[in-house]
């Protein structure tokens, strides 16, 4: 059995989520007791396109991919997040079917916010509006940049913007290095750029060759980040 998780650990976590960030301990811990912890295993389905939405989703632990279909009838990924981001919003906003297909990549740990108690939370606390304001602002422009990548770059192009994505949505930085641990499998990178499993890996060995990146196993580390972004943006 998993011990139930203790509210007050549970309210200081939910202090990494940029969405609460400016909130103090109390309402912190009001939101916690809203919250239904849920768990997925590895690659479960956990929303589905066209589905009704009545929750919202915040990444505890763990990573998803969110996707739909394409006009040939193969997925389409459209982004990867991680700890502390959140998924399923648009349909607690405007109330229409959900939009895309959400996945889990790993083992997923979520704590799920049912839509009245969400749409209380923005009426209550207007920070919270406002930082998801900023936060689909900046998944705009992500969308709009993934798009011109897509369209205006070479293969080269495409992997690099994606790596430089993935770096920024899931990377860490250790030793003044930014690593992206457990990196998504070629199928999936493959998506992500618009390109072949083949053409992923010239690509990522030539970014080796060349010292701009190291992959080990299933690690990719930059060894200068900003210069990469510099370069490939």
């Amino acid at each position: 059995m998993v011990p139930a998780p203790d509210p007050s650990q549970e309210a200081q976590l939910l202090k990494n989520i940029p969405l609460f960030g400016e909130l103090d301990e109390d309402d912190l811990q009001r939101i916690a007791d809203l919250m239904v912890t849920k768990r997925f295993k590895k690659n479960n389905l956990i929303i589905f396109e066209d589905d009704l939405g009545r929750n919202l989703f915040f990444i505890k632990s763990g990573r998803v991919k969110i996707s739909g279909i394409s006009h040939e009838g193969g997925e389409a990924i459209f982004s990867i997040l991680g700890e502390g981001e959140f998924f399923g919003e648009l349909s607690l906003i405007d109330g229409l079917p959900r939009s895309a297909t959400v996945t889990s990549i790993d083992d997923v740990e979520l704590w799920v916010l049912h839509r009245g108690d969400f749409l209380e939370l923005l009426e209550k606390y207007p920070q919270i509006s406002i930082t998801l304001l900023k936060e689909l602002a900046g998944r705009i422009r992500r969308s709009d940049a993934q798009i011109k990548s897509l369209s205006l770059k070479d293969a080269r192009g495409r992997v690099a913007s994606t790596l430089i994505r993935l770096a920024e949505d899931i990377g860490v930085v250790r030793g003044g290095k930014v690593v992206i641990k457990d990196l998504p499998l070629q199928r999936d990178l493959a998506n992500l750029a618009g390109t072949s499993r083949e053409t992923i890996s010239r690509v990522i060995k030539k970014f080796e060759d060349e010292g701009h990146v190291l992959k080990v196993e299933n690690t990719l580390v930059f060894n200068d980040f900003n210069s990469f972004k510099k370069e490939f943006a």
